[in-house]
């Protein structure tokens, strides 16, 4: 499979830089770029990447924005693309707010390249959160501060099953579907129906969401994931 990219970013350099290094991919294609939100979102509404990168700060609309009209597009529209968001600040409300209105990951802007080319291989999969420790230390940051989000993630836990609650917080700790197989002693698959579960009951879009609730409601505390 050819995952398609389009790289949304108003640094021409930065933009092109990327562009470069996942096209000389073999299973990575470049279908368009952007220098800004809204030049963004018109360019994926007409190439329908699997894959976005997209920067936080920017002119005309910031990534937010784009990121939310990417995810929750009007009627009509059916294509939701996957949304890696770059930003050069680890810590930042911005990324937090992205991941809650679906993106599945973020991306330092000065990580490694192979850290990147494996960024949209995993995000495009599916499969699996992107660099949990930092996201991780990300929501915790946030959720301390925000505690009025904590009451509303707990009451979208009180349907879930012991079980279902159980793989959530593994989810949350940054454990894979097999790792999440290996702990609890199930197959696989059961694991992936567990998750197909979780993510229909909580309204969530991926595993990047699942984390946010799970740090918010509590059920996984800020510094004790591993």
């Amino acid at each position: 499979m050819v995952v398609r990219v389009v790289v949304v970013d108003d640094q021409d350099m930065v933009r092109s830089g990327f562009a470069a290094l996942l096209s000389a991919q073999s299973d990575i294609d470049v279908v368009g770029e952007a220098p800004d939100g809204r030049r963004g979102v018109e360019v994926c509404r007409s190439t329908h990447p699997d894959v976005v990168l997209m920067d936080i700060r920017m002119p005309e609309m910031d990534g937010l924005e784009a990121a939310r009209r990417l995810l929750d597009p009007p009627p009509g529209v059916t294509h939701r693309p996957k949304v890696l968001m770059l930003t050069t600040f680890d810590l930042d409300d911005y990324v937090y707010e992205t991941l809650r209105a679906g993106a599945s990951g973020f991306l330092l802007k000065d990580a490694p390249v192979a850290e990147l080319v494996q960024a949209v291989r995993v995000i495009a999969a599916g499969d699996a959160l992107l660099a949990p420790s930092v996201t991780r230390r990300l929501i915790e940051d946030v959720t301390r501060r925000r505690p009025q989000a904590g009451r509303r993630a707990r009451l979208r836990l009180n349907g879930l099953t012991p079980r279902e609650t159980e793989v959530l917080g593994l989810v949350a700790r940054g454990l894979s579907n097999r790792e999440i197989a290996g702990t609890l002693v199930v197959a696989e698959q059961t694991v992936k129906t567990h998750m197909t579960r979780l993510i229909a009951k909580l309204g969530a879009r991926d595993r990047a969401q699942l984390v946010v609730l799970a740090y918010e409601s509590g059920l996984v505390v800020p510094g004790s994931a591993g």
